[in-house]
């Protein structure tokens, strides 16, 4: 495995600055994953690891030597497409050893058949060797694409959305597949997602990208409890965080539009926005604040409430299934020291 790094990456497209200094390192061995809306140029960064784009500017390296004058095959690396891109003629077997097979590997047919047999047996795909990919499910062909990129033991691993065709309870459960072949091989690993729940499940570290930019790297502990702006408190989270517009008035924070008057707790400017996690709205009997309940949604393990004070509606998500009814009066309590305070250009303060 190797260490990539990425120093001021820039790439431009007609009318379009699709990457603007991107830098972040991936550790050897580290399940990297880079967050981000459609079109913040995640894919562009992997095609330019990977060797498939020229960067404008910047350095790309492994292991701390210089990739920007290697051919794609030079750099070893496997590249896990959203798209299964599998060949249907042939069975499951073969488009495992496939990668093996290159002429420039001359690996004998006796590994290839070992190492496609342990490949087959961790993602649990033993039964379809002998059969023709186009008879296979998307969650089979899925797994066949995943071993025939972890067959090849690369340097690196990227993985474009791979998971995103899939149905809920199939990109579950291959979610945890993925993530204990990463811990139990110790791949470097370049995970590309919009998912903030699989960027928060799988990841060692996350860097959230957007418009081309990074705009935070972290642990999952970090984006989520400390964002560094609002697109990215809005970004991971479900369901989404609370977010207002406050100012300070006699010591208490105060929410625009609102009844809720909420003890200061250190410097904040006269203006800024105000934003708190829907798990921190606590329900409680002799809660401090209170308002009324417009809607429930429950989801079985837990249930999210709206409870308006004002002319403002705040999430809070519960354990379990409540008995509370539409339009009756809710107190609750916020966890004080969980707030986060952003300037209004929604910097985090």
């Amino acid at each position: 495995m190797s260490s990539v790094d990425l120093q001021g990456v820039t790439k431009d497209f007609p009318g379009l600055r699709a990457l603007d200094d991107v830098t972040f390192s991936i550790k050897d061995g580290e399940f990297f994953v880079l967050l981000g809306p459609t079109g913040a140029g995640k894919t562009t960064t992997l095609r330019i690891i990977a060797g498939l784009t020229k960067l404008d500017a910047g350095t790309l390296s492994f292991d701390g030597i210089s990739m920007e004058n290697t051919t794609p095959a030079d750099r070893d690396v496997a590249y896990v497409f959203q798209q299964y891109s599998l060949y249907p003629t042939m069975t499951v077997f073969d488009n495992l050893a496939f990668p093996l097979r290159s002429p420039l590997r001359k690996t004998p047919e006796a590994e290839i058949r070992k190492k496609v047999e342990e490949v087959a047996q961790k993602l649990r795909i033993t039964h379809l060797l002998d059969r023709k990919t186009a008879r296979l499910s998307g969650g089979e062909m899925q797994r066949v694409s995943i071993g025939r990129a972890i067959v090849r033991e690369p340097r690196v691993f990227l993985m474009d959305e791979p998971l995103s065709n899939l149905d809920a309870k199939l990109r579950e459960s291959l979610r945890v597949e993925l993530q204990h072949l990463q811990k139990t091989q110790g791949n470097t690993t370049l995970f590309v997602t919009h998912d903030q729940i699989e960027a928060l499940t799988m990841a060692d570290r996350i860097a959230v990208l957007n418009e081309g930019r990074v705009i935070q790297i972290g642990t999952p502990i970090d984006i989520y409890d400390r964002p560094a702006t609002t697109f990215v408190a809005t970004l991971v989270g479900t369901p989404r965080i609370n977010l207002f517009k406050a100012g300070r008035d006699n010591g208490t924070v105060v929410i625009e539009n609102s009844k809720l008057h909420i003890p200061s707790t250190g410097n904040t400017p006269a203006q800024f926005l105000l934003g708190i996690r829907p798990e921190d709205v606590k329900p409680a009997a002799e809660g401090q604040f209170a308002g009324q309940l417009m809607l429930t949604e429950p989801l079985g393990v837990e249930t999210i409430l709206h409870i308006q004070s004002g002319g403002q509606t705040l999430l809070s998500l519960i354990p379990g299934m409540t008995d509370l009814k539409l339009n009756d009066t809710v107190r609750f309590n916020l966890a004080q020291d969980r707030l986060h305070y952003f300037d209004l250009d929604g910097n985090r303060l």
